[in-house]
């Protein structure tokens, strides 16, 4: 193919087909949920092993380490032995700042050799790299890992547990998702955890996830900061009342706060990941600001002019840009 890229194809169809041995000589996928990538190329490795138990394992290349020409040889290398492999392509960002490199692989990529299959895989961007477009034009197919809804994630969920040998008690998942407030990334945590909890009985239940899943999903200080370093505010000020309720100290709270803010704006911070993505998502006009509301909230609570969880809730939604 060439000029445009092949229509993006449904994670799960293709998930589908290669559970009965279909491969398509090149798959392109980008999206901004790198966890529901992760999940996908698990699943996607396990149904190649099951289809090619001659060459099973996966090889795993990177652009930023590996040569245009590697690459490709890799691709188009036919054996007497091993005529069908599969080739994972990771980070391939790493190629958008040389047109000339991006270009001589989609050429290599559109014209296959042999029965080798190659993955190209783009990690989350803020914006579409445009100058990878030559080779989602390349590729055979491709797939855009975006949010999932609820019956997805339990459609993602049941292939997971079943590709583990695990049979599943009628509402068992459900109670999973609503636990993990239906975010992809505790959903697919959760999930490894109940595939090792599981095991020995072969079988997933109710209490098994109320068991294993924690009293306050995604409640700790650390996630509460992720949901404010996000611009998500209603998430943000749930987090907060909840580990305000299991006992996080509100000094500490407001300490963590702070810093976050702080470190946003150059100062030291213990969320060092957390503080560029705040920094990424607001002027420095607006982190001052924020961290002035911080300021406000935690006065107005040591000076008896507000509770703490109201003070709290307001400089949350400050700093999270409600």
């Amino acid at each position: 193919p060439a000029g445009r890229a092949a229509p993006p194809t449904g994670g799960l169809a293709l998930l589908d087909a290669a559970g009965r041995g279909e491969f398509p000589p090149s798959l392109y996928i980008e999206g901004d949920n790198d966890a529901l990538k992760t999940a996908f190329l698990a699943e996607w490795r396990r149904a190649w092993a099951a289809a090619v138990p001659e060459a099973p394992h996966a090889r795993v290349m990177h652009p930023g380490d590996d040569e245009v020409d590697d690459i490709l040889a890799a691709y188009h290398g036919i054996s007497m032995f091993t005529p069908r492999e599969m080739l994972l392509v990771l980070e391939i960002e790493d190629l958008s700042k040389s047109e000339k490199r991006v270009s001589a692989l989609a050429a290599g990529v559109a014209r296959p050799a042999g029965e080798t299959c190659i993955v190209l895989v783009e990690s989350a961007a803020d914006n579409p790299r445009k100058s990878l477009e030559p080779l989602r034009a390349a590729c055979g197919a491709r797939w855009v890992a975006d949010k999932p809804a609820a019956r997805e994630l339990l459609e993602w969920g049941r292939r997971r547990l079943a590709g583990a040998g695990l049979a599943v008690d009628a509402g068992a998942l459900e109670a999973l998702l609503e636990a993990c407030e239906q975010e992809a990334v505790a959903f697919f945590n959760e999930l490894g955890k109940l595939v090792a909890w599981s095991a020995a009985s072969g079988r997933v239940t109710l209490a098994d996830v109320a068991a294993l899943s924690r009293p306050i999903v995604g409640a700790d200080l650390e996630e509460y900061l992720a949901a404010v370093a996000g611009g998500q505010p209603a998430l943000a000020t749930k987090r907060l009342g909840r580990i305000i309720a299991a006992g996080e100290n509100e000094g500490s709270v407001m300490f963590a706060l702070g810093n976050l803010v702080g470190g946003a704006l150059g100062g030291w911070t213990r969320q060092k990941e957390l503080a560029a993505v705040l920094r990424g998502r607001r002027s420095p006009r607006e982190l001052a600001a924020a961290l002035d509301a911080v300021y406000r909230a935690e006065a107005a609570w040591k000076g008896g002019r507000a509770d703490v969880l109201s003070a709290l809730e307001a400089a949350t939604r400050e700093v999270a840009g409600s």
